[in-house]
């Protein structure tokens, strides 16, 4: 087996740890927090979509993310919004957002505000 084909290292977490423990990763949730998926009436950061939020100590954002569906209508605007809403906070240098289909997202990832919001609590 070839390293690309091995499955995960047993412990190894689907999505990369977010820097939490960054001065900025607060704000940078509260920005994620601003961007509302148009067909669903939850932020994206409670419907899970945001994977992982990754701080250099030079300040660079770099963001995961996904999509409820790939074949979401906003799919190639999305990622456009989330830098949008990083981009001007104090002491961002640069925000780099990337879509990703690993792991699939599933209603699983909603957080229980999403959930209650959107009547499966």
């Amino acid at each position: 087996m070839t390293a690309e084909t091995s499955p995960p290292l047993e412990g190894t977490p689907l999505i990369k740890p977010s820097s939490t423990d960054h001065p900025l990763y607060e704000q940078v949730v509260e920005a994620c927090r601003s961007v509302y998926d148009p067909e669903i009436p939850v932020n994206i950061y409670d419907l899970g979509l945001i994977y992982t939020i990754d701080i250099s100590a030079e300040n660079e954002v770099s963001v995961l993310m996904s999509l409820t569906a790939p074949g979401c209508p906003v799919a190639g605007e999305m990622p456009g919004w989330v830098a949008d809403s990083i981009e001007p906070l104090p002491g961002v240098k640069t925000v780099d957002v990337q879509l990703v289909w690993e792991p699939p997202w599933g209603m699983d990832m909603m957080s229980d505000e999403a959930r209650l919001e959107l009547g499966f609590m």
